[in-house]
C-alpha cells in the first residue's frame, strides 16, 4: 500500500492548467521531497491531496483510500499556513484547540512535549501575536505532528528558521520517518532535500521532469563520472601497462605528477583500478567521485523546456 497514490491527477482553472496528469507514487515511510520553482503547480498538487481543492480529473488515494472522511483525515498532518494563527491564543492553547476540532483528547504534558520537540520549550503559554515568524513556523510544525498522523504534509518546513533550528528540524523528521511516519515536503533549501529525503521530484509547468533517490537522478543527469585518484607518482617500469589499462576503461583520461583524472559510465570500475594499482605498488592517498549536486540537476532540468523531455 502507497501512502499516496496519484493517476492522471489534473487541476484546471478556466482554460489554463496548472496540474497535468500527474501520476505518483510514494510509499510509506518514506521523506519525498517535491520540488520546483513558484509557479510550478507544488502548491496545487498538494491543495488537491489535502482536500483544500479538488481535482478537475484524475484520481488519488491517501493511506490507501480514495474517500477522504473523517477517520482518514485524522491520520493525517498538515504544516498550515502561519496567518491562521489566532495571535491571542498561547502556543499550548493552539493545539488543545486543534485536537479538540478534530475529536482528539488533549493532554498538556503531551502537548508540551510536542512543543518541545520543534524548539518552542518555554514559549508554552506566550501568545503567538509576540511570536517570529520562525516561532510560528515551528509551531506549524508542532500542530501537524501533535495528533500523531501516519502522513505529514510540510511545506517549507524551516522557512525563516535559524541554521540551528533548522538542523533541529531535520533530527525531527528523520525521528518521524524512523516512527514509520510518511512525510511529503517541499523545499527551496536543495541541500537539505538532498541530505533527508529518501527520493526527489521535480516539477515544471505542472509536470514531473524528473524523479527518484539522488542516485537515481544523478544518473539520468549525468551517466559519466568524474574519478579522481591521488596516488604516487607511476614509476616508469609500469606506466606503459598502467596507461594500456586505463586504456581499457575509458577513452577520456588524464594523467599527471600525482593524480589521474578518468571518466567512467561504470561505478564497479572504480574498485578494479584500485586494485590494479595496489598490485602495481602503486599507493593510493585520495579517491573522490564528482557528481552532481542536486542544486545543479534542478537547474538543469528547469532550464529545459518539459515538451523535450521524454
Amino acid at each position: 500500500m502507497y501512502a499516496i497514490e496519484t493517476s492522471k491527477l489534473t487541476k484546471k482553472y478556466g482554460s489554463k492548467t496548472v496540474v497535468n496528469g500527474i501520476n505518483l507514487q510514494v510509499s510509506q515511510g518514506e521523506i519525498y521531497g517535491f520540488l520546483g520553482r513558484n509557479g510550478a503547480g507544488k502548491s496545487t498538487f498538494i491543495n488537491m491531496l489535502t482536500g483544500v481543492s479538488f481535482p478537475s480529473a484524475g484520481e488519488f488515494t491517501l493511506l490507501g483510500q480514495s474517500d477522504i472522511d473523517l477517520e482518514l483525515q485524522k491520520k493525517i498532518g498538515v504544516l498550515p499556513d502561519y496567518a491562521n494563527f489566532y495571535d491571542e491564543m498561547t502556543a499550548l492553547n493552539h493545539l488543545r484547540y486543534f485536537l479538540k476540532v478534530n475529536g482528539h483528547r488533549f493532554s498538556k504534558e503531551y502537548c508540551s512535549n510536542v512543543l518541545k520537540k520543534v524548539g518552542l520549550e518555554g514559549h508554552e503559554h506566550q501568545k503567538v501575536g509576540k511570536f517570529s515568524f520562525g516561532m510560528k513556523k515551528k509551531l506549524g510544525i508542532a500542530q501537524a505532528i501533535v495528533a500523531d498522523p501516519d502522513l505529514i504534509f510540510l511545506d517549507e518546513p524551516t522557512s525563516g528558521v535559524d541554521v540551528e533550528s533548522a538542523l533541529h528540524i531535520h533530527e525531527l523528521i528523520r525521528e518521524l520517518q524512523n516512527q514509520g511516519k510518511t512525510i511529503f515536503m517541499t523545499s527551496h533549501n536543495l541541500n537539505e532535500v538532498e541530505k533527508i529525503c529518501t527520493r526527489v521530484a521535480i516539477m515544471k509547468n505542472g509536470v514531473i521532469l524528473i524523479e527518484g533517490t539522488m542516485e537515481e537522478l544523478r544518473f539520468q543527469y549525468q551517466a559519466k563520472k568524474t574519478v579522481m585518484i591521488k596516488h604516487d607518482p607511476y614509476p616508469n617500469s609500469h606506466k606503459e601497462y598502467i596507461q594500456q589499462f586505463f586504456r581499457t576503461l575509458s577513452p577520456e583520461v588524464e594523467y599527471h605528477h600525482m593524480y589521474t583524472k578518468v571518466m567512467l559510465q561504470k561505478e564497479r570500475n572504480i574498485p578494479l583500478i584500485i586494485r590494479e594499482l595496489i598490485q602495481c605498488g602503486i599507493d593510493i592517498y585520495q579517491v573522490h567521485v564528482e557528481e552532481p549536486s542536486l542544486e545543479e540537476i534542478f537547474l538543469q532540468k528547469n532550464i529545459v523546456d518539459h515538451s523535450q523531455v521524454s
